[in-house]
């Protein structure tokens, strides 16, 4: 031990060096220090160097040619340059690390090590310093052992190829399997400062991906090096480290510090949250590209659910059962399996048969049929009934949001959630049928154009794939409307308030261009058209192909239709969220109007405790799921499958994937090659240029100015009726849906090439 008279117990020498012998006490020479000297000591390849102690600095015996005895000693490591950082007591614990607290300097030469070391001394003075040893709980520098004694560490600099972070533990997910690598080019002090995010590699079972960045900077080889390094330090310690690393143009690895990982999730697991299959991109999943906001999930989406099993009773005369959780964060829905077929069937009264039939089974194989007998009818009860009564009540006439009281509030964001469920309905039943119309028009393609058209594919390349016949439908592409949404849960601004915020329309970066694909599209079609009725001319198939192009066509455009006006309400549930968040605020239930939407709907009341720690606690929760990587499908598929991925491989050109690609659904027909834009939200889409691949996670109605721009489209959830599949043949441009982690595994910058018509992306770089 030692004190602050100079007195260094156990150690000879003024400035010890790492690696021993002895060992470093962790209260004279600081956890930083002393975690890599025992690494040193142990094997590892840690920089060599040597500790100023604070007692050292205080011995005036000592300070008496400071600089010639900063510099023997450090010529004593080796020749420089030299890394000065702080080593202080309290550092590095599992539930303090004060990263980032102290002053490094980097490259000294053996002349300024004085200087530096002395600097990095005072820094131990500094303002955020003690605002975080006070922020610490139960912690603070008058109780914490060692807080206000730091040691400098001085060490060779690593001429280094690549450095970063390395993580042992998952810290996202909690996986103990995993360990996460990030990496930039050169010095590591911008990722591990947060000013750049760096390349992500994942580790796992003894075999690395990269999973983020735009430039290779790590090698597989290099990338499983780190990872095996730093799993090594972890098993040393016997516990999830926190590890920086340098590698240098030889491609060895070495340590630069650990640490122990603080606030490590419990494991993250995928558990279905009932019986049978839930899915995450059906229904409502659809609109929820990441976790749900927990109002949202615990009060809206049960009044949507309402709404619908009301409007479905109504119709249909018969309840249709469907679950709906939130695993993790995030929305998953059980649609009725093959057990509740009896209860549809026979569960009562034999009236709703026909009805069901006619609505669920007919339009796959009779699309025409099922369009005359019930769907038509549907159809004309949505625009003459629902979508009026919806649209009068989001146009809020006679209501004053910002002088209603939290009753009034309560009961208008009820009813708006419950026609909109409602609303729901109409959209599954009617324009949900657009898909099964699709799958019929891909059987007859199959059977009795394939073959024919692929010997004539020279002559027509247009008609390679039945979703030719789909596109270009729309005279004009599909116009921006202000209640589009990027996600429908609340808590995300509408395009119409981004276009407010932004004072101009959102859009695509430098170089946006006026769209002209869409007329491209409709040419495809028409050609497209023309040479299956020239194959068919003369044969009995003929009629029947004009009758299901004509109904399948209707139908796209009908589900199009109905998912634009899908959120008229949600202007108006946004501004009653907001009043509601003021109100709350006023009364002391929360600091923040934003808050509102991290509440339950108990809270939603003016005598509620106050409720800052159970939000920020939810929010914290939030933003970490929302960086998971969400399975598409939680439990066990019936037996026949998901009848979406059967369409999918029914309409592939192929069976047949490149090495290395990702395999989606093919969603609309053609091949680009581009560079790859990641975007997650309406933030990115500035960054978005011309001739881009769009990848995201999802894609909604506020997304459609994009699509006027990118080369092509690819999204992780989705199918072939999904609002990417639609607006990107509208646009005539190749889109592949529901890859399941193409935003993981692709970055920016990358070079693709989308094949809309296998419903493969494969990849030119890395």
């Amino acid at each position: 031990m030692s004190d602050d008279t100079g007195n260094d117990a156990g150690h000879d020498l003024p400035f010890p060096p790492l690696g021993g012998p002895p060992a470093l006490d962790r209260e004279a020479a600081g956890g930083k220090a002393a975690a890599l000297s025992a690494l040193l000591a142990a094997g590892f390849p840690v920089p060599p160097g040597f500790v100023v102690t604070r007692a050292a600095m205080l011995d005036g015996c000592v300070r008496v040619d400071w600089a010639l005895r900063l510099q023997t000693a450090a010529l004593a490591a080796g020749p420089g340059p030299y890394a000065v950082r702080s080593s202080a007591a309290a550092e590095d614990l599992p539930g303090a690390s004060y990263a980032g607290m102290y002053e490094s300097y980097l490259g000294v030469d053996a002349d300024g090590l004085a200087s530096a070391v002395d600097r990095c001394f005072e820094s131990a003075k500094a303002d955020r310093v003690r605002a975080y040893q006070e922020s610490i709980e139960n912690i603070d520098a008058g109780r914490m052992p060692g807080s206000g004694r730091m040691a400098v560490l001085v060490q060779q600099m690593v001429e280094a190829a690549a450095a970063g972070v390395a993580f042992t533990a998952n810290p996202l997910t909690g996986a103990r399997d995993e360990t996460v690598v990030s990496a930039v080019v050169g010095l590591g002090e911008n990722l591990v400062g947060g000013s750049e995010s760096g390349e992500e590699w994942i580790a796992r079972g003894g075999l690395v991906s990269r999973r983020r960045g735009a430039e290779a900077v790590l090698t597989k080889e290099s990338a499983t090096a780190v990872a095996d390094a730093s799993r090594n330090v972890a098993t040393h310690f016997g516990t999830p480290q926190d590890v920086e690393w340098a590698l240098d143009a030889s491609g060895h690895v070495h340590i630069l510090q650990a640490r122990p990982m603080t606030a490590v999730p419990e494991p993250v697991t995928w558990e279905p949250p009932g019986k049978g299959v839930w899915l995450r991109n059906f229904r409502l999943g659809e609109w929820l590209p990441e976790p749900v906001t927990p109002l949202f999930m615990e009060w809206i989406v049960p009044v949507i659910d309402a709404g619908y099993h009301q409007a479905v009773t109504r119709s249909a005369g018969i309840s249709i059962p469907m679950g709906h959780a939130a695993v993790n964060g995030w929305y998953y829905i059980a649609p009725p399996g093959p057990m509740a077929l009896p209860h549809l069937l026979f569960g009562g009264s034999l009236r709703p048969l026909p009805y069901i039939f006619n609505s669920v089974f007919r339009p796959m194989v009779d699309p025409a049929g099922a369009d005359r007998a019930v769907l038509r009818g549907l159809e004309h009860e949505w625009r003459s009934v629902c979508l009026r009564g919806y649209r009068r009540l989001a146009a809020a006439e006679g209501i004053d949001v910002g002088t209603a009281n939290l009753p009034e509030l309560i009961s208008l964001v009820e009813q708006v959630a419950r026609s909109a469920g409602e609303y729901l309905w109409y959209f599954s039943a009617a324009g949900g049928a657009a898909w099964k119309m699709e799958a019929a028009l891909a059987r007859f393609w199959r059977r009795h154009l394939a073959a024919a058209l692929a010997e004539r594919q020279r002559e027509t390349p247009e008609a390679e794939g039945y979703q030719v016949l789909l596109g270009g439908l729309l005279p004009q592409p599909p116009a921006q409307v202000p209640h589009a949404v990027y996600s429908l849960d609340w808590y995300h601004p509408t395009a119409g308030e981004e276009q407010q915020g932004q004072g101009e329309r959102v859009g695509v970066g430098r170089g946006e261009r006026v769209p002209v694909a869409a007329a491209t599209a409709m040419e495809r079609r028409h050609a497209a058209e023309a040479a299956c009725r020239k194959v068919l001319r003369g044969t009995r198939h003929l009629r029947r192909f004009d009758t299901l192009l004509a109904v399948a066509q209707h139908y796209a455009l009908l589900r199009e239709d109905q998912a634009r006006d899908f959120t008229l309400g949600w202007p108006l549930l946004r501004r009653c969220a907001a009043r509601m968040g003021i109100l709350l605020q006023e009364s002391g239930v929360i600091g923040n109007p934003n808050d509102v939407y991290f509440l339950t709907r108990a809270d939603l009341r003016s005598g509620a405790p106050p409720q800052d720690a159970a939000v920020s606690r939810r929010r914290q929760d939030w933003l970490r799921q929302r960086k998971l990587d969400a399975p598409l499908t939680l439990g066990t598929l019936p037996i026949l499958g998901n009848a979406f991925d059967r369409l999918a491989d029914a309409a592939r050109s192929t069976r047949d994937t490149p090495a290395g690609s990702l395999r989606g659904h093919p969603a609309s027909p053609g091949r680009a090659r581009g560079r790859v834009r990641m975007v997650d939200g309406p933030a990115d889409f500035s960054n978005f240029q011309p001739g881009e691949v769009l990848v995201a996670k999802a894609t909604a109605p506020a997304w459609t100015p994009l699509f006027a721009s990118a080369v092509a489209v690819v999204t992780d959830t989705g199918n072939l009726a999904a609002h990417a599949s639609l607006v990107a043949r509208e646009y005539g441009i190749p889109a592949v849906v529901g890859t399941g982690n193409a935003t993981q595994i692709l970055r920016t910058g990358q070079l693709v090439t989308v094949d809309g018509n296998a419903g493969t992306v494969e990849t030119h770089e890395g």
